[in-house]
């Protein structure tokens, strides 16, 4: 089989060749690219009269930000320099700041330093930048999709605009795919790409662009096999046709944005405990398929879901917690991949049970009252009255034993003297709870003597 010339099989990487040469050519990431914007200026200004504005461009993978630090070299005529922080060292930054530095000072040329994954550079490296950046030998523009705030250091963000890249939009997504399609650079025309394949990669590709153009170039050239496979010699012969059975057959799922060390760990993490909370067990449900998709520890899933028993469901539903432990001890027990079967029982309970954090709050309003000093002593008759010298100190006198009590209740006070009359856990009217709630009642009265 002879591949369609058009799809350079075997050269550089479609998304490499994609790559835009301008801003002009950058798909989304409007809010930064917008008039008078810091990264327009910088693209613009190749004197340097504006200064030297070191950025840090962090967002999720595939959305443009070694795409936008080529563009503003090749727009503003400055010295281009990639490093990765992959397999740079301290001595290849120390020497970049070197022939920064001589080119500032003998030909007046500043000198963009573009830094890929500067998440994964030590204190030490990422010291050594500090005096390039502020003396403006070099203008970094660094890219990492870590929180910098966490991954790079204070006196650097100090230094650098901190600028978010978003998710790219199904439209940005399909532009790309269509210009991929026709342009020179790309497929030159050599494959057609039907509607229904094209919103398949879109949707596929989950905001990536890297991954979009990737997937595209891989139907691409299973396009051609096949129409070469079919060809019949005739002297009129159709372009390649991808098609969604094509894709399907190429890309077998969607990427899944997930970090177990980042910041979509506890996006996620974080999404599921609150659709949990918030009785939507079909997002609950998404989010619980997002993480054991993406590798995430099942251990990890279900310690968070015990926990939200006892945060969110508490008394509403005393079930509830006994259920979610059961499953943390299965998912230890079997294993994956049938412990999300345990899981996903747990969760759909959990979603649909009614909810409650009294017990909890209340808790946490006594602990503010105890760190805050409200103690007290405790009542002589709760107190302990087994060593000797206790009964001659009043220990013990006077306790009255519930089991002896009618209902099994006793007239007692139980709180220290300063904290007569304090209520701590209010039981709400839901579930279980609004039984309690009744029961609660005729317990504090009898406590009261009423």
């Amino acid at each position: 089989m002879t591949p369609q010339p058009g799809l350079r099989t075997g050269s550089t990487p479609l998304a490499v060749r994609m790559r835009p040469t301008s801003l002009d050519e950058v798909a989304g990431q409007g809010h930064l690219l917008g008039p008078g914007s810091p990264l327009v200026n910088l693209a613009n200004d190749a004197s340097g009269a504006s200064g030297s504005v070191s950025v840090i461009l962090w967002g999720p993978p595939g959305t443009g930000k070694t795409t936008l630090a080529q563009a503003i070299a090749h727009s503003s005529g400055r010295r281009f320099v990639e490093l990765s922080a992959v397999t740079a060292g301290v001595k290849d930054v120390r020497e970049v700041m070197e022939a920064a530095r001589a080119n500032s000072d003998l030909y007046g040329v500043s000198t963009v330093l573009f830094l890929d994954e500067i998440h994964r550079f030590s204190k030490a490296q990422q010291d050594a930048l500090l005096p390039g950046v502020e003396n403006g030998w070099v203008i970094l523009v660094a890219a990492t999709t870590e929180n910098p705030s966490f991954s790079v250091i204070a006196p650097l963000l100090s230094r650098s605009l901190l600028l978010t890249l978003e998710t790219l939009s199904d439209d940005d997504l399909g532009m790309l795919l269509d210009r991929a399609v026709a342009d020179p650079r790309g497929l030159r025309g050599a494959v057609e790409l039907d509607g229904d394949a094209r919103a398949m990669i879109v949707r596929l590709a989950s905001g990536d662009a890297r991954r979009a153009l990737t997937a595209l170039e891989a139907a691409a050239i299973s396009a051609a096999a096949e129409a070469a496979a079919h060809d019949d010699d005739q002297d009129t012969a159709e372009l390649p046709l991808i098609t969604s059975g094509i894709v399907a057959a190429t890309v077998d799922r969607a990427l899944l944005r997930y970090d177990r060390q980042g910041d979509e760990h506890y996006d996620v993490i974080s999404a599921f405990i609150k659709s949990i909370r918030g009785s939507d067990v079909d997002a609950s449900l998404h989010y619980l398929a997002r993480m054991i998709e993406a590798g995430e520890d099942p251990r990890f899933i279900a310690r968070r879901v015990m926990i939200s028993a006892a945060e969110d469901i508490g008394m509403a539903d005393p079930q509830a917690l006994p259920i979610a432990v059961a499953a943390a001890q299965g998912v230890q027990l079997i294993g994956m991949p049938e412990g999300r079967i345990l899981l996903a029982e747990a969760v759909v309970y959990l979603a649909t049970a009614p909810k409650s954090n009294a017990s909890y709050s209340a808790l946490d309003a006594a602990i503010a009252d105890v760190r805050a000093g409200k103690t007290g002593r405790i009542p002589k008759p709760l107190r302990d009255a087994h060593y000797p010298g206790a009964a001659r100190l009043g220990h013990g006198k006077g306790y009255q034993y519930s089991h002896d009590a009618d209902f099994g209740v006793a007239t007692q006070q139980y709180l220290p003297d300063e904290l007569v009359g304090t209520r701590y856990y209010e039981p709400t009217a839901y579930g279980n709870e609004r039984d309690v709630a009744a029961r609660l009642e005729k317990i504090r009265a009898i406590l009261r003597g009423e």
